[in-house]
């Protein structure tokens, strides 16, 4: 024997006591730490082909919760699994660190409001609070990286509030800017008055954005000047209109009527005053507002109050017939302006309140007739100017237009507005009341306190909208006003409404490759299919232009200066900007250049010299440069859309262009090949890449993406700490260990689907599949090492080797296959149940039991060592298999093994390759084989479960109708195992159609009511009425086609339930093609067989409960009962035999015997050691 062998046989493979994932997960990751496991797995790729995987960036000033370990163990599966194809996987983490999260934090903490930056702190002091705040928690995102095994580089992350990641962000603007994809509008935005910004559209549809709200609305009288005669017979014409918004009615200015509606004068009364009317509104819309059981009345019959308010129709007309009609101001509280040539404001009351044309205008609701306030609605603005109506505008000190509510949400006050305009244009005893009122209560900071928005006091309270209508039925100018639940968009970050507001943005002009985005959409792998072609797809086909601006302090400054006259210049550098200050101190608009008093040097791109420097509000704010023209210019004091900082991650990461400019222009570190993210970044972070790669590089920036749907609790709702139903991460990993938590939210679910997570399933994972494994291992280690078993001999061939470990080993390497096409094709949760069903039902519950015995024998035979072989092999291909996604106990099984084995030399599973199926050993045909076995087998066992017979009461015949002669082929050939799991003497074949069992079908109406309608009836009745024989045809051939009166009607096996009617005597079982019926009448004989198994089994546990040696001889002496007496005589060989007995005695009395219950009968038993 050779030294090596001798050391090869001095080494054991590791034995626990106990399985402690937590514990595994603590050793591992010190072991990764000390031999810098995550580096390796990148230095030894060096040279490999590159797998391109982009980390979207987390905000670090809110702690990490346990969807955060979900959405990072679908990247982490994916980038382990790349890495042990032989893939160089680089993956830099990210802070995203601007945006409205962190200044709305910042502001809680502080107890301000927008308002009061600028004033009671400084911009710079408040800017100098979010870039603390915003890393808040990264000790804690760390934390949780580090311990759920989430692999990525945390010691070199890119920052979004970094210059050199903002100088990448200014060049690229600057690329759009060239390309006149970069534009300034004065046009009606979303605007959340809660935040104090504009939003964009994206923002806006975010999930759970657009929310169902009940509202008290108003069908609006507006009263005619210039009534068509018909008009004018019956009391007062009006036109009615609909709002969901009544506070929009002051700012009222036109009524749109639709070209192609057909619309109708009716005569009538005003139900709350009782008033004569004569009302205008669409034809198809008469009953929705009249009843129709009043039409007989007569007009002159109405008394006020009655219920039925009677109409008549005395007109009808086409939309255009009524457009230039004229109307009084409903709520003339404030005349309309407009501004001439040199901005100055001028009464514009003549061009307003008439009928305008606009075809948008629907009979889906309202009244066809659509009030027009071109402040609050993009639709409005657009048909308003279309037809010379002017807005409603205040003038403020400034001399600047505004629409009649400010920026907070509140009407504008008196003392806030021009004194001239005031007087001339405001009917101060009617404006008043209302100045200061908040337009929704969400925005009255009295429902805000401490931070924390009191939804309900909000909605209880009256609103402006229910004011403004009890004001209007006092002054007959209401028709109808009732509660109405619509769907409004709310602002994604403080969970208010915004509103449409004018507003003068920059945007970019991203329907202009709005085709070009589509196209290459379709070139992208999306997981799932249906969010690339539906909710992405459909986005893109939908797409408005990207509003970019941001009024607000801590984020990306837009990169443009401008003078009065509108000369522009975007900067696309530092450098850039610097040479322009130089030009700026030259021409005498600027002192000093303050970067070059800084000591920045431009480049000279390192950390150092950049962080001499602040390209952030208000710093930025203060360089005037000069135009071509020597007028100074002024920075657009908009921030942009944090969206955009993320979105431009793949280029401003690497410092692109300036820095690795070879990576991306050849492809090398661009596009991404994978990334993955929540639902929620669909209209985020997946857009702005996609928008950002189409207009500036016209390339995709992903090439497959995971869109990881919600983590839920375990009822299906939303977790937060408010209902008290979040899942602490870092408790979680402690109490289970990251493995169990990983494995179960990969397996549960598909990752684009809802979760809905139960700390008990986390649980049931680590008990049966984990559980499962580590006593597969435990049960090899301890044999293994009895045996010095370390895998030195050459393996046994595998035509000597039994048909059992063949088996395993055909499926080990189909498991290969099918595992490594699934991570392939990015379905981790089919991959993650393949490797369970393998462990659990086929390695543990079939290959090992039923192999237990081959490993007990003493001499070290071929078929023992054939056995060692195998289960070695499948545990060791297992830890690698599961490695990507349970990285933890992965590894420490492969170490376990390989380090006695000595089979790899990689200090970790993670560095080892991924294994490669061989197919010779693929056999489809001892696979079909052994399946069935496994399923007659289940089949049987779950029958005797049904009439509660144990396994160890042996029964005389099972019997099976075959369909095919592959099936009898396949059950056959397993026979013999069968009859030995499931302790039945006899197994036999019936031919299917000899008539022993009868089948009948019964018919899954919900598949086939759609498919036959009508005709269902008339299909029940015929599928009820099969013969054994068309079953049989249907069984065989998968489909049935019956006549019915002469019409051809299909059904298929899938349309329908195929079931067995038991036999006296038999229980019958059908799964699929499959029938099984099993004899459970149990003879005498069969009783006493019975009998004489359970009492080995209980012996057997008495010896192992005394703490018997395997070779110790016992005597035993047991009472006698009538019962039982005759299976002990009859079987006493048998069972001394069996628990190696000298001698079994019957005796009447047992004094110091312990108790035994077995066949409704108690025993006594006393079992002594020779």
């Amino acid at each position: 024997m050779t030294t090596d062998k001798i050391n090869d046989m001095s080494k054991k493979f590791t034995e626990y006591s106990q399985l402690n994932l937590s514990e595994v997960n603590k050793e591992m990751l010190k072991k990764w730490d000390e031999n810098d496991v995550f580096s390796k797995s990148m230095t030894e790729r060096e040279g490999c082909p590159s797998f391109v995987f982009y980390e979207g960036p987390p905000s670090a000033n809110g702690m990490p919760g346990i969807h955060h370990v979900m959405a990072r163990t679908i990247k982490d599966t994916f980038c382990r699994y790349k890495t042990m194809k032989g893939y160089q996987v680089k993956r830099k983490a990210g802070w995203d660190t601007h945006g409205l999260p962190v200044e709305l934090g910042v502001e809680k903490a502080l107890g301000i409001t927008k308002e009061d930056i600028g004033k009671t702190i400084s911009v710079a002091d408040y800017n100098k609070h979010c870039r603390t705040d915003v890393m808040k928690f990264t000790k804690e995102w760390t934390d949780l990286t580090h311990k759920m095994g989430y692999w990525v580089d945390l010691d070199n992350p890119y920052i979004t509030y970094d210059n050199r990641y903002i100088e990448s962000l200014w060049w690229l603007l600057q690329q759009l800017h060239k390309k006149g994809l970069l534009y300034k509008g004065y046009t009606i935005q979303p605007y959340s008055p809660a935040a104090g910004t504009g939003l964009s559209s994206h923002e806006l549809n975010q999930p759970g954005c657009y929310r169902d709200v009940k509202d008290l609305t108003v069908v609006a009288q507006f009263r005619m000047k210039n009534p068509k005669p018909e008009m004018a017979e019956w009391g007062t014409p009006y036109f009615l209109a609909w709002t969901t918004t009544p506070w929009t009615l002051p700012s009222n200015t036109a009524l749109c009527v639709g070209p192609k509606i057909d619309y109708v004068a009716v005569q009538t009364y005003n139900a709350y005053t009782g008033e004569k009317m004569t009302v205008v509104l669409a034809k198809d819309l008469l009953y929705t507002h009249f009843n129709k059981k009043a039409e007989g009345i007569a007009l002159e019959d109405y008394k006020p109050g009655d219920k039925l308010v009677p109409f008549k129709v005395v007109g009808e007309y086409k939309g255009p017939e009524l457009v230039g009609m004229e109307y009084e101001q409903l709520l003339p509280w404030v005349k309309p302006v407009e501004l001439d040539a040199d901005g100055k404001w001028r009464d514009a009351s003549a061009k307003a309140f008439r009928v305008i044309p606009g075809d948008y205008v629907t009979t889906e609701d309202g009244t066809g007739i659509v009030h027009i306030a071109p402040t609050f609605g993009a639709d409005d603005a657009f048909v308003a100017k279309a037809a010379g109506i002017p807005s409603l505008f205040m003038i403020n000190k400034k001399g600047e237009t505004r629409p009649m509510v400010d920026l907070t949400g509140k009407f504008y006050l008196l003392d806030e507005l021009d004194e001239t305009f005031v007087k001339e244009c405001v009917d101060v005893d009617k404006y008043t009341e209302y100045q200061g009122r908040w337009v929704k209560n969400a925005y009255d900071p009295q429902f805000t306190v401490d931070g924390k928005y009191d939804e309900k006091a909000a909605q209880a309270a009256e609103s402006l909208d229910v004011y403004i209508c009890m004001k209007m039925k006092q002054a007959n100018q209401a028709f109808k006003t009732e509660k109405h639940v619509h769907n409004y968009p709310h602002c994604w970050r403080t969970d208010k409404p915004v509103l449409y507001y004018p507003l003068d943005s920059w945007f970019i002009r991203s329907t202009a490759c709005k085709d070009r985005m589509i196209e290459l959409n379709k070139t992208i792998n999306w997981k799932p299919e249906s969010t690339g072609t539906g909710r992405f797809g459909k986005w893109l086909e939908n797409l408005n232009d990207w509003n970019l601006s941001r009024s607000r302090y801590w984020g990306t400054p837009l990169p443009i200066w401008r003078s009065e006259d509108g000369e522009e210049i975007c900067i696309g550098s530092v450098e850039e900007l610097y040479n322009e200050i130089e030009k700026s101190v030259a021409a005498g608009l600027m002192t000093e250049n303050p970067y070059k008093s800084l000591g920045f040097v431009p480049g000279e791109y390192t950390k150092e010299n950049y962080d001499k420097i602040d390209l952030h509000r208000p710093y930025v704010d203060d360089i005037v440069l000069v135009s071509p023209t020597g007028k100074p210019m002024k920075r657009e004091a908009d921030l942009i859309d944090v969206w955009f900082d993320s979105g431009s991650m793949p280029y401003a990461q690497l410092h692109y262009p300036f820095e690795n400019k070879e990576l991306v222009d050849s492809r090398s570190y661009y596009p991404a090949d994978f990334i993955a993210e929540g639902v929620d970044q669909t209209r985020g972070w997946f857009f702005t890449l996609h928008a950002i790669a189409t207009m500036v590089f016209d390339s995709v920036a992903y090439k497959n993406v995971i869109s990881n749907g919600l983590v839920l609790d375990k009822n299906g709702n939303k977790m937060s700490k408010r209902l008290g139903n979040a899942v602490d991460p870092f408790s979680t990993i402690e109490k289970f260990g990251s493995d169990p938590l990983r494995w179960y939210m990969i397996t549960n679910s598909a990752p684009w689907d809802n979760l809905k997570f139960d700390a008990d399933g986390v649980d049931e994972v680590r008990r049966k599949f984990f559980g499962t494994l580590y006593n597969t291992y435990s049960f090899f280690a301890l044999y293994a090492n009895v045996d010095g078993f370390t895998y030195a001999e050459k393996d046994v061939p595998m035509e000597e080797r039994p048909e059992i470990d063949r088996w395993i080993l055909s499926l080990l390497n189909s498991l290969i296959k099918q595992v490594d096409e699934c991570l392939n094709d990015y379905e981790p949760t089919r991959a993650g149940r393949l490797i369970t069903d393998f462990v659990n039902d086929n390695l543990s519950n079939w290959y090992v039991r039923l192999n237990r015995k081959r490993f007990w024998g003493s001499a070290m035979s071929v078929d023992k060592l054939s056995a060692y072989q195998t289960l070695y092999t499948c545990l060791e291909t297992v830890a690698r298999l599961m490695a990507p996604i349970a990285p933890f106990y992965a590894d420490r099984l492969y170490m376990d093994l390989i380090g006695v084995t000595g089979r790899d030399n990689v200090v970790s599973v993670h560095l080892a390759k991924f294994p490669v199926a061989d197919e010779a050993l693929i056999d489809q045909e001892l696979e079909s084989r052994m399946r069935m076995a496994q399923d007659v087998t289940s089949m049987v066992l779950a029958l005797r479960r049904k009439v509660n017979i144990k396994v160890r009461q042996p029964l005389e015949c099972i019997m099976v109708p075959v369909v095919d002669e592959e099936q009898k082929r396949h059950i056959e050939a397993v026979k013999g195992l069968i009859l030995n799991e499931v302790n039945v003497k006899e197994l036999k074949f019936v031919d299917g159609a000899a008539g022993v069992l009868v089948k009948r079908v019964k018919c899954d109406f919900k598949k086939l009511g759609p498919k036959f309608g009508k005709r269902m009836k008339a299909v029940a009745a015929a599928v009820g009425e099969m013969s054994q024989e068309a079953i049989a045809e249907l069984e065989r051939n998968g489909s049935y086609t019956f006549n019915l009166d002469g019409t051809p009607a299909v059904v298929e096996t899938a349309d329908v339930e195929i079931y067995s009617e038991d036999i006296p005597g038999w229980l019958v079982a059908n799964e699929g093609k499959l029938t099984v019926a099993l004899e459970v009448t149990v003879t005498e004989a069969l009783r006493r067989e019975g009998i004489a198994r359970e009492l080995v089994n209980r012996i057997q546990n008495i010896r192992k409960n005394s703490g018997f040696e395997i070779t110790d001889k016992i005597h035993i002496v047991l009472s006698k009962n009538s019962v039982t007496d005759d299976a002990v005589n009859e079987y006493n060989t048998y069972i001394c035999n069996q628990v190696l007995a000298d001698s079994l005695v019957l005796a009447d009395e047992v004094p110091e015997g312990s108790e035994l219950e077995i066949d409704d009968c108690t025993l006594r038993i006393k079992v002594t050691r020779l």
